[in-house]
């Protein structure tokens, strides 16, 4: 029995733990670690950490694949918390530590220290993505890899719209509305996400702009991929993902078609 079985079939862990934790393993053993190793990105014995690990799928799975005693941050105690506890009852060893990009000072161990740092749909959510890439820069060995993964905002749910819980936030680009009228079609969802879609209206993250700050901190891209659906809706949705390729040099495709910009860089 793998270690994503173990965990479906263990009675103390909540369904929607087990549902969040499942799909980011799956993400990563079907879809990221082959992608990285693939890349040159990813080897056995990797020094990997994730920012914004929530409950440390991902890194479970790359436990699995040779990964070294990986960490994961978060700013989510709780997420951090389940994180642990479905670690302890896997048997893995994965570091957990409450920790801001943006804000927290970067432990001494830590710098240049990491093969491989995953940045899977944060980015878009801070205010400084500029000071979030020259802290992750500090932490990777020379030729390490950075690879990040964010939704363009004009993106038909680049506005994170759909996670407020209401019905009208299931349409796309209903963010590029005016102000007074979106509001008023998400004014019905949960509050605490309803804040953060508003918040997000004043990033706007464009994969122009992430590639600027990218070289403006001395990474190079490598891979730059753009899809139309996201490699994650198989795990959410059943559904295939759907490369745009080529097309996607369009700055059109790029800004609005494409529902995932990823990008593998290298310091």
């Amino acid at each position: 029995m793998n270690t994503y079985e173990t965990i479906n079939k263990t009675a103390n862990i909540s369904d929607a733990v087990k549902y969040y934790w499942g799909y980011q393993y799956r993400l990563a053993a079907e879809v990221l670690i082959p992608y990285l190793s693939e890349n040159s990105a990813f080897r056995n014995n990797d020094k990997v950490m994730e920012i914004g690990c929530a409950e440390g799928g991902v890194l479970a799975a790359f436990v699995e694949k040779g990964a070294a005693n990986p960490t994961g941050t978060d700013i989510v105690t709780s997420r951090l918390e389940s994180g642990k506890h479905i670690t302890k009852i896997a048997g893995l060893s994965i570091d957990f530590v409450e920790h801001n990009v943006l804000e927290d000072v970067i432990p001494e161990k830590w710098l240049s220290s990491f093969d491989l740092v995953l940045l899977r749909d944060v980015i878009e959510h801070l205010e400084k993505p500029e000071l979030a890439l020259r802290n992750i820069y500090k932490l990777l060995k020379k030729g390490g890899h950075l690879f990040v993964t964010f939704p363009p905002y004009k993106s038909p749910f680049g506005g994170h719209q759909h996670t407020v819980n209401n019905t009208l936030g299931k349409l796309p680009y209903i963010h590029h509305l005016p102000n007074p009228i979106f509001h008023k079609l998400i004014s019905s969802g949960r509050d605490n996400d309803i804040g953060e879609v508003k918040r997000l209206q004043k990033i706007k993250l464009s994969p122009e702009q992430f590639v600027y700050a990218a070289k403006r901190e001395s990474f190079s891209v490598i891979k730059e991929d753009h899809y139309l659906l996201r490699p994650v809706f198989k795990m959410k949705f059943g559904l295939p993902a759907i490369p745009l390729g080529n097309i996607a040099k369009n700055k059109f495709i790029k800004n609005y078609v494409s529902m995932e910009a990823s990008y593998l860089l290298r310091k």
